[in-house]
C-alpha cells in the first residue's frame, strides 16, 4: 500500500460520487470515460504498463446505451454460497453471496459480499461478447471497496452496463484478479462499457 495508491483510490471515489449526482446518464458516462482514461494514462497506479501510458490512446468504449440501465432488487432467497479466489498481492480473498440480480431481457448475476476487513459489494460479469468485442476474463460493474459504485437504495442497485470496465489484469497480466464466476455468466450479449482492450505498447 502507498499514498499513490491511496490517492488512486480517492479519485476513483470522487468520479462514481460524481457519476451517481449527475441527473444525465449519458453525460455521467461522457465524464466517468473522459476521467478514467486521463488516470489511466497519467497515474503512477495505473495498470497501463508504464512505457505504453504517455502514448496510451484511452480505452475503446461503447457509446452509451440507455437500454443497457436498470435498477434492480436484488433477490436476497438463494442459498449461501461461499468462493475464495486466489489473487496477486492481496492473498485469498473470500466472497459470500448475498443475492442475484434478475435483469430485465433475460439472465441473472449474482451480488457478492467481500469478506475482508470492512467488506464491500463485488459484481463482475462476463457476457456473450467476451473474448471477442471485450475482455475474455469479463469486466467489473460493481466493485465498493475500489469506489466503483453506481448507486441504489437498501434494496435496489444501479446496474448500468454502459460503465462495465476492465479489470487490471486485461491490461497487464502481472495482475491476479477476482474474474466472473459462473453465477455472473450470461449468455446474451452486453457490447457496452469498456471493450477489449488495446495490445501493449511495443
Amino acid at each position: 500500500m502507498s499514498l499513490t495508491l491511496l490517492d488512486w483510490r480517492r479519485r476513483v471515489a470522487r468520479l462514481y460520487a460524481e457519476v451517481r449526482s449527475e441527473p444525465d446518464p449519458a453525460a455521467a458516462h461522457d465524464h466517468w470515460r473522459r476521467t478514467r482514461d486521463e488516470l489511466l494514462r497519467t497515474h503512477p497506479d495505473s495498470p497501463i504498463p508504464q512505457p505504453g501510458r504517455a502514448d496510451y490512446p484511452g480505452a475503446p468504449v461503447a457509446a452509451y446505451d440507455p437500454h443497457l440501465r436498470f435498477e434492480v432488487t436484488v433477490d436476497t432467497d438463494v442459498p449461501a454460497l461461499h468462493l475464495e479466489i486466489g489473487t496477486g498481492s492481496d492473498g485469498i480473498v473470500p466472497f459470500d453471496r448475498i443475492g442475484r440480480a434478475h435483469l430485465p431481457g433475460g439472465g441473472d448475476l449474482d451480488v457478492w459480499w467481500l469478506g475482508s476487513y470492512g467488506g464491500g459489494l463485488f459484481l463482475p460479469v462476463k457476457d456473450a461478447t467476451a473474448g471477442t468485442a471485450t475482455y475474455g476474463g469479463g469486466r467489473y460493474l460493481i466493485d465498493t471497496v475500489k469506489g466503483a459504485d453506481l448507486g441504489g437504495d437498501r434494496n435496489r442497485l444501479v446496474l448500468d452496463f454502459n460503465f462495465a470496465y476492465n479489470p487490471s489484469c486485461a491490461y497487464d497480466p502481472a495482475w491476479a484478479c477476482p474474474l466472473a464466476p459462473a453465477g455472473n455468466i450470461l449468455e446474451r450479449p452486453l457490447l457496452a462499457g469498456e471493450l477489449m482492450p488495446p495490445p501493449p505498447a511495443g
